[in-house]
Order: structure tokens, then C-alpha cells, then sequence
């Protein structure tokens, strides 16, 4: 079934598996007519890197087949899922034959050296041919050579301690400090609040001291007016006397005779 009606990508995914897939299929055929060690090698690095691709590839495809389960049928998606098994099952089987081609290489890695003519590396003494005291010689040799090893290791873990015991200790020397740094904005932020409601009350005060204000400014002006208006016209009857403030007097002319 071709993929293309259901999903394009699904299907230009589908056919780069399978490019990758045949191509790993021929790596392992070439592989296997390869003798030199070093071709061998760098044969199956690039056999290794279409498995990673046809990887990557195969959870892009499954990725795509979750999102279409909404929208296809179920035997659409079964279907879908068989091919991606298929798939992955077919990679496995290189990814074995990798392993297998691995340890071929270890194996021509002891006996063949860098010369094609002989058949083993001139370095290479068989234990066969060695005697008693050179066998144990070579075996104290590579005891020692595993002493070194192991110390080398336990210096290596000393200092990975080491570094994570500072990095534990930079760590909580910087939990405490952020913990100040959050109490004090805890603090900054309470005086603010406490700040803007002592704002408001002033502000309150303050409107209602200009209202208090306002109303003795209208007061006085009312009495001011008041006054006025009895000294000009004191006999007007429409307004009250004022306590404390009698009329004016009538003034008499005296007459003096001539």
C-alpha cells in the first residue's frame, strides 16, 4: 500500500528507510569480501552511521503514525505500526551483524599486523614459544600494567568526588543566598505595601483637611459678606442682627446759628 494517500511525509520517510535499509544491506556484503583491518573499520563506521540515520528516521515515522491515529482507521494504523516493526526488526538484525563484524575485528586486530604479507604483527610473541619465566615475567608485566590502570581510575574517582562535593557545596552556598535574596524581596515588598496604604491615609487627610478648609473659607467669607451688608444697609429687615454687632447710629447735624 502506497503511503502517499495517506500521509506524504510518511511515505518520502518510508522510502529514505528503505534507500538506507539496502544500502546497509550491500555495506555488510562489501564488508565481508574486506580483509585489511583498517578498511574493515572504517567500513563499518560508515555502516554505523546509516544506522543511526535509518534510526532517527524510523522515530520520526512513528511520530507521524501517533499523530494520524486521530484520522485513520484502525487497520490503517495497524498497519502503519507493522511496517515500523518490520522496519525496526530488519535494523536489529544489522545492528547484530555489526556486533559480530566487531568482534571479527578484535580477532584480526590480534593475529594481523600492518603487513599484508605475514600473518601475524612482528610485535606478536605466541605463547606457545615463550618460557616459563618469560610467561610469568609477561604476567607480572601486565599486572602491574592493571595496578596502574586501577590506581589511575581511583584518582579519577577521588577527583570526580572531589569536584562533586564543591559543586554540592557552590550549590548550597547559592540555595542560602537565594534564600536571603527571597526574603529580603519579601521584605522590600511588605514595606511598599506598608508604604502605599500610609500614602492612601495621608492622601485622605489631606482631602479631607482641604474640604475642612474650604468650608471655614466659605464660612468666613459668608460672615465677612454678612457684616458688610449691615453696615451698608443696616435697616434691612431680611437679615438678622448679628450678636455682638450693634447698628450704626444716626448721625445728627448740629445746626449753629449765625
Amino acid at each position: 500500500m502506497d503511503l502517499s494517500g495517506i500521509n506524504e511525509e510518511l511515505a518520502e520517510i518510508e522510502g529514505q528507510i528503505n534507500d538506507i535499509l539496502r544500502a546497509l544491506s550491500n555495506g555488510f556484503q562489501k564488508l565481508e569480501k574486506i580483509k585489511d583491518a583498517n578498511r574493515r573499520s572504517r567500513q563499518l563506521e560508515e555502516l554505523t552511521d546509516k544506522m543511526r540515520d535509518c534510526k532517527r528516521l524510523i522515530k520520526d515515522f512513528e511520530r507521524l503514525v501517533k499523530e494520524e491515529e486521530a484520522t485513520n482507521s484502525r487497520d490503517t494504523i495497524k498497519m502503519l505500526n507493522d511496517r515500523k516493526q518490520s522496519m525496526i526488526k530488519e535494523l536489529n538484525s544489522y545492528v547484530a551483524l555489526k556486533k559480530q563484524q566487531q568482534s571479527e575485528n578484535k580477532r584480526i586486530d590480534l593475529f594481523e599486523g600492518a603487513n599484508a604479507e605475514n600473518d601475524y604483527d612482528e610485535n606478536v610473541v605466541l605463547a606457545s614459544s615463550m618460557t616459563n619465566q618469560q610467561l610469568v615475567d609477561q604476567g607480572n608485566s601486565l599486572m602491574d600494567e592493571t595496578d596502574q590502570s586501577i590506581e589511575r581510575s581511583k584518582q579519577t574517582v577521588q577527583s570526580t568526588i572531589n569536584v562533586g562535593a564543591e559543586t554540592a557545596a557552590a550549590l548550597k552556598a547559592q540555595t542560602e543566598q537565594m534564600s536571603r535574596v527571597v526574603n529580603e524581596l519579601d521584605s522590600i515588598h511588605f514595606s511598599i505595601k506598608k508604604a502605599s496604604k500610609l500614602v492612601k491615609e495621608i492622601g485622605r487627610q489631606v482631602a479631607t483637611d482641604k474640604c475642612i478648609m474650604a468650608l471655614l473659607c466659605l464660612i468666613v467669607i459668608g460672615v465677612i459678606s454678612i457684616i458688610i451688608v449691615k453696615i451698608v444697609n443696616p435697616h434691612n429687615k431680611d437679615i438678622a442682627d448679628i450678636p455682638g454687632l450693634a447698628p450704626p447710629a444716626n448721625r445728627r447735624l448740629l445746626w449753629i446759628p449765625d
